[in-house]
């Protein structure tokens, strides 16, 4: 007896399953019978088949708000797992004779095919890999293109700092050239005959005996290097 009434509440189980349509089929059913979506998803003018219009639009508005992905892609296999066709070849127009405007209540007729359960899981978990990288890698870019608007930005202090530093260079070299011109012909001529020390920067250098002898005849060249390694080390 009482193996009796645990088989009858297991066939009123399955009798329940068999006449409740599949999820998938009901949000889908809703989808295309609410009018407020009819510019995205809709019936064909027959009502025997649904058209999806905008598929990018349904894939990032309506699919995340009943079935929790934005993959166009998996809801189309999953309409193959039901037996739905595509009917034509210009726009994302799907049929199954049992999906109909209007015959909500045959929906429970429609039945997965079990060859595709599966492969139909394996692919849900595909898809929902694909759709993680793709989040990371639009993250990751998203970092590359701050470190690259940051590093460009120092780029431009650095520029600009090193041609300030040239300018500052090339006005003390121009300052230390005037004062040694002008400290030059403000002497005499007889005066600058007699003193013949040499000069570094315009100012006379005491020099003694042989040695202050041998380095009169050389203090142009050393005026000229002084001024050399001055300009070189302004580059």
């Amino acid at each position: 007896m009482e193996g009796s009434t645990i088989s009858d509440h297991k066939g009123l189980l399955e009798c329940a399953r068999k006449c409740s349509p599949p999820p998938f089929l009901l949000k889908t059913y809703m989808l295309v019978e609410d009018p407020a979506t009819d510019d995205v998803i809709s019936w064909n003018v027959e009502g025997t088949a649904f058209v999806v219009w905008q598929p990018a639009e349904f894939a990032r508005d309506l699919l995340p708000t009943l079935f929790k992905h934005s993959n166009f892609s998996s809801f189309v296999r999953q309409l193959n797992t039901y037996g739905f066709r595509k009917v034509a070849t210009n726009r994302w127009e799907f049929c199954n004779e049992r999906f109909r405007k209007g015959e909500r209540e045959v929906l429970s007729e429609i039945r997965r095919r079990k060859a595709w359960s599966s492969k139909q899981q394996k692919q849900q978990q595909v898809d929902s890999d694909e759709d993680q990288r793709s989040s990371s890698t639009s993250s990751s870019s998203g970092n590359l293109v701050d470190e690259n608007k940051r590093l460009k930005k120092e780029n431009g202090d650095l520029n600009s700092e090193l041609t300030n530093m040239k300018r500052k260079c090339k006005e003390l070299l121009d300052l230390v050239a005037k004062y040694s011109s002008s400290s030059q012909h403000a002497k005499p001529k007889d005066e600058e005959e007699e003193d013949e020390r040499p000069m570094l920067f315009g100012v006379r250098l005491d020099v003694e005996g042989e040695r202050g002898i041998k380095r009169k005849n050389r203090s142009p060249e050393i005026n000229e290097s002084a001024s050399i390694l001055l300009s070189q080390s302004c580059k």
